[in-house]
């Protein structure tokens, strides 16, 4: 591995890789509408872990496209370390701050051993809330993280890129069925979704062996999805 290659990150300069399909776009789209029938009435925003207890979840973070590009980077043996389903009701007020996933309160990731994945169920747009990234910002490795006021982990995520200012930052717009790798130092933010439809996406963290520095006590045990090194 070169030097250029180690500041840059497994991803590159840019610390991300897309579109990678994991899904048919209709096959996304028809899993999205029985989401939102699933849970229109509670308005659940974040659900932990799908890729336990649903079929369709655990399919996702296997689908063939989207482990390759995985095994890409990370080799042959992959696990997943957690899984966030969001969904963004329309004309509701839900951010997620500026944050890194692979870093938190309680849990680091190997940032040459992991990498996190952003999967569109639906059509991620700029009307909806699609990711905005900060890219090369995992050149500057993890920075410090800053726990929100109580309350705040019903709404994303419980740490943030403390006092983060992005100098360049650009949209990752996504149809249904594609996905983005990103480096687990990437700085990555969403706003609220102003559409007239709700916007879902699922957030996967996939890790190699040795790849869980420190670890978030609410995550499951890991889940190996490929290789014999487990």
């Amino acid at each position: 591995m070169t030097a250029l290659t180690q500041v840059d990150g497994i991803l590159g300069r840019r610390g991300m890789s897309s579109p990678i399909e994991w899904s048919v776009p209709g096959a996304a789209r028809g899993r999205a509408a029985l989401l939102v029938t699933d849970h229109r009435g509670s308005r659940q925003e974040i659900v932990r872990n799908p890729h336990l207890a649903e079929d369709w979840a655990e399919f996702a973070v296997r689908a063939p496209n989207l482990l390759a590009a995985v095994q890409a980077v990370l080799g042959p043996d992959v696990a997943v370390e957690n899984t966030f389903l969001v969904v963004k009701w329309p004309h509701r007020t839900f951010e997620i701050p500026w944050h890194q996933d692979g870093i938190g309160q309680t849990l680091e990731l190997h940032p040459d051993r992991s990498v996190s994945a952003w999967l569109a169920i639906t059509d991620a747009t700029t009307a909806n809330g699609c990711l905005h990234v900060a890219p090369g910002s995992q050149r500057a490795s993890y920075l410090p993280v800053e726990k929100e006021a109580a309350g705040g982990t019903e709404r994303g995520r419980a740490d943030q890129a403390a006092g983060f200012t992005p100098t360049a930052t650009t949209t990752v717009p996504l149809r249904a069925g594609s996905a983005v790798l990103m480096d687990s130092r990437l700085v990555h933010r969403s706003g609220t979704n102003l559409s007239s439809g709700a916007r879902i996406g699922l957030n996967v963290r996939y890790v190699a062996p040795d790849g869980i520095l420190r670890r978030d006590p609410t995550s499951p045990s890991i889940v190996p999805i490929s290789g014999t090194g487990w």
